[in-house]
Parts: structure tokens; C-alpha cells; sequence
């Protein structure tokens, strides 16, 4: 629906409530429930928010090496403006309004830090050189019989899992919970999320779910929705969700795999296949992944953006660590899947299920195009066997302080993203480090605690 009519269905209905939200840096949803007044009197020119939600880190606590605002502003408010076309009704709260919003501005002079309004420009970029950026992401996620409260009673030890033991593409498990996996399946299709296939995976409790593509910002609106979804879908049947990427040293990690491809503007063809070439790529499809493979190294920290994230991204864990491709292999970075036109795509491996996928998307998309704009090779050549071994062009930064030094340093990084960008989210995961590198881990503890 176009805004008169949101606001015709709002009036007729005599709605008194919405509720929108807006992605921060972490991916976190942050929002408010409002006034039908004072939804209707913001439409035009925005609702004030306080911009401390990209001041401060996943827990609430402020940055202390902020620029783009921080205790020297004072937090002021920023125009937040609601996007009419991501209108939904959240079919879990009543059928509330619930719209996703972001810091973008007509001018183009968008806040730096907001993740969605980044994805649009990039999105932009994609549609004046003439294609169609089609991307779905998919989500690996552990389920338990939990609660918030239990969780921080048990001190996040000993939790009891949604079901035992390693049970993958079980048709048995599922049964188990039928009411959960149905509301998953089914008010996730309500909330204009519909999904490719959803099944357990290896792990005691653990899901992957596949959304259907999209055009990428929609994409990325569907998958950050998704996220939040679950785990409000799994707090109805007493259960929390976790998209942690690593939860567990002894459980395979959780993925957040992006599946991409380019089309002509009308969507009438996949310019990703051409069945004269060898294995049906195109060379439009070998520049964009020559472009991403190029960049991965500088831009890792949009993949991977926690210091979990790089517990999964080791040898021999379903995750990649090499600079690499391949055809239907899930050893390596980029995995080549194109057997015919209507589904002929790359899959970017390399995002964990704990990325923002504005973020993830946006540096999928935007490391593509640079390959397509510089005209680059695919001169590595696929990888066949174990990408693990094929470390001749390459391996991924080991640890969140190593990725980040390198994307801040970084001039590709700076052209894809702009400088402001860079700057505001380096400085945040330096932050995130930082954080990490204070604690006392209980390996430490146990490890030197008596002996040394």
C-alpha cells in the first residue's frame, strides 16, 4: 500500500497503536511503540530519536571513542523516517501495525552510521549501472528451554536444549515441537516473511531456515525481521533463540549465508548464467565474485562482526577460512550454485548468523560491483577438495582486532563505504575488542588459577 492508503486502513480500523523499529550497528532492533497521532504527524518530515542508539554498544554502554555522537554532543535527537513500504501486521501482537524505519534523508546527507540507509545507496549503485540485485540469507539458530531469567540464573551454563543429540534434516525432531516449527513456518508467512525450507540441522536444538529471495533491500529487510521473529515466536512457546555464531566450542557454529545474484532491471533474465560458458557462469558473474574474493580480506569485519564470530570461522567447522571458490563445494569462501538459469547464484559463506544483514548484504553487494566496475579476473582458479588446505591466495584475519585493523586501514574499504562509515564502525568494533580483552574467561580461571 502506498502512504493514503496506510493511512485510510489506519483510520478505517481505528488503530490507536504502531510500532516501528530500525537496525543499529549491531543489528539490533530498536524502537518504539507510538500514537496513531503521532505516527500520521511524522510521515513527512520524521520522528526525533535519540542518537545515542549509535552511541553505544549491544549491552547499552556508551562508547568512549565515538564521533558521530557521544557525551561531546549531548545525544541529541536524529530524524528517523519510516519507510510506508515495509507496512506489515505483526500477526503474534494482535495484528499491530509495525513498519521498519531508518536514518536515510531525501537530501542523500544520511546519517553515516545507519546500516539500512548504507544498504540503500550501495542498492542504488547496483540499479545505475543497470541490474537488479536479487539476495536472500539464510539463518543457522539454537533454540533452548529457557527464559531470560533462567538464562542469567544459570549464569548461561547448563542449558537445556529445545531437543537432544545431533539430529540433522530430521523429520522426527520437528514433531516433537509441531506447534513451534508451525508458527515458525506459518506467522513468519504472515509477517510477509515467507520461507524456502526450514529444517533442524547438526546440533542439539538447532534450526536453518531459508527465505525466499528478493530485491536486496527487501532482502535485508526480510532478514533482519527474521531474527527478531524467531526469537519473539520462540518466547510464545517458552523457548529462547540464540543467533550466536559459535554458543558452543564442542557444537558446529551458526551461519548466516547470503545468496546473491544479478538481473536485468526488469527481472526477465539471470545475468549471472549463460550456458556457453564454462560452468554457466557468465563473465559478469566472474567479476563479481572476483570483486568480492578481492575485497573479503579488507571488509571482513560486515561478515563477521563480534568476537564470537570468529570461534566459527575455523578449519574443519562448516565455515570458510581461505580466500576461495568453488562449484557446489561447502569448503570455500564462495560457493558457485547455477545448474539452471531461474536459480543461478553465488552463496557467500562467510557471514555468521550473528551479522547485521544490512551490513553483511551491503558489503556482499558492494565488494561485487567493484569487481564489475574494475573489470577484474577470476584468476583464482576453483578450488576442488578441501578449501581448507588452498591457502595460496589467502586466509581470513584470525580475530575481530586483526580484521578490524585491517578493513580501518583499508582504501577499498573507504570506496565502498564512504569514510564516514569506516571510521564509525572500526571505531566500534575496536570498542567491542577492547571489551573482550578487560575479562577473565573462565578457561583462564580454570586453566592458571591453581597451578601457576
Amino acid at each position: 500500500m502506498d502512504q493514503s492508503a496506510i493511512i485510510a486502513f489506519i483510520e478505517e480500523q481505528d488503530l490507536q497503536k504502531i510500532r516501528y523499529a530500525f537496525a543499529d550497528i549491531d543489528g539490533v532492533l530498536r524502537g518504539k511503540i507510538i500514537h496513531r497521532n503521532k505516527f500520521l504527524d511524522g510521515l513527512t518530515d520524521g520522528y526525533g530519536f535519540c542518537d545515542v542508539v549509535f552511541g553505544w554498544d549491544c549491552t547499552d554502554t556508551p562508547y568512549d571513542n565515538g564521533v558521530v555522537t557521544g557525551w561531546h554532543s549531548g545525544y541529541p535527537d536524529a530524524p528517523v523516517r519510516i519507510d510506508v513500504s515495509t507496512f506489515r501486521q505483526l500477526p503474534w501482537e494482535d495484528q499491530m501495525p509495525f513498519f521498519l524505519a531508518d536514518f536515510s534523508r531525501p537530501d542523500g546527507n544520511d546519517l553515516v552510521a545507519c546500516p539500512r540507509s548504507l544498504l540503500k545507496r550501495i542498492a542504488r549503485q547496483s540499479e545505475e549501472m543497470g541490474y537488479r540485485a536479487e539476495f536472500a540469507q539464510e539463518f543457522e539458530w539454537f533454540n533452548f528451554r529457557e527464559t531470560p531469567h533462567t538464562l542469567q540464573q544459570k549464569g548461561f551454563r547448563q542449558l537445556e536444549p529445545l531437543t537432544p543429540g545431533m539430529f540433522g534434516y530430521s523429520i522426527l525432531r520437528p514433531s516433537l515441537e509441531s506447534d513451534f516449527n508451525h508458527d515458525l513456518f506459518d506467522l513468519l508467512a504472515q509477517f510477509d516473511i515467507p520461507l524456502e525450507g526450514l529444517h533442524t540441522e547438526t546440533g542439539p536444538g538447532v534450526y536453518e531456515a531459508a527465505i525466499m529471495h528478493d530485491e536486496v533491500v527487501r532482502a535485508a529487510d526480510k532478514a533482519i525481521l527474521f531474527k527478531t521473529a524467531v526469537k519473539e515466536i520462540a518466547y510464545r512457546h517458552g523457548l529462547v533463540a540464540t543467533f550466536m555464531a559459535k554458543w558452543n566450542a564442542d557444537l558446529p557454529g551458526c551461519s548466516g549465508h547470503i545468496h546473491q545474484s544479478l538481473w536485468t532491471p526488469d527481472g526477465s533474465k539471470n545475468l549471472f548464467f549463460d550456458p556457453a560458458k564454462p560452468d554457466r557462469m557468465s563473465d559478469l558473474m566472474r567479476q563479481f565474485m572476483a570483486g568480492q574474493l578481492h575485497c573479503l580480506p579488507h571488509i571482513l569485519p560486515m561478515f563477521a562482526p563480534t568476537i564470537n564470530s570468529y570461534k566459527r570461522l575455523v578449519e574443519g567447522a562448516w565455515a570458510p577460512t581461505t580466500v576461495t571458490w568453488s562449484v557446489d563445494n561447502r569448503t570455500t569462501a564462495l560457493r558457485v550454485l547455477n545448474h539452471k538459469e531461474a536459480y543461478a547464484r553465488v552463496e557467500h559463506r562467510v557471514a555468521g548468523a550473528d551479522s547485521n544483514p544490512y551490513l553483511a548484504i551491503a558489503a556482499s553487494l558492494a565488494s561485487g560491483l567493484y569487481g564489475i566496475r574494475h573489470g577484474l579476473e577470476l584468476d583464482i582458479p576453483a578450488t576442488v577438495g578441501n578449501g581448507y588446505q588452498n591457502k595460496e591466495y589467502g586466509t581470513l584475519p584470525a580475530n575481530l582486532w586483526e580484521a578490524t585493523q585491517a578493513m580501518k586501514t583499508s582504501s577499498i574499504a573507504t570506496e565502498l563505504f564512504g569514510e564516514g562509515f569506516v571510521d564509525h564502525f572500526t571505531r566500534t568494533r575496536e570498542w567491542e575488542w577492547r571489551q573482550y580483552a578487560r575479562q577473565v574467561s573462565d578457561w583462564e580461571l580454570k586453566r592458571y588459577f591453581e597451578i601457576i
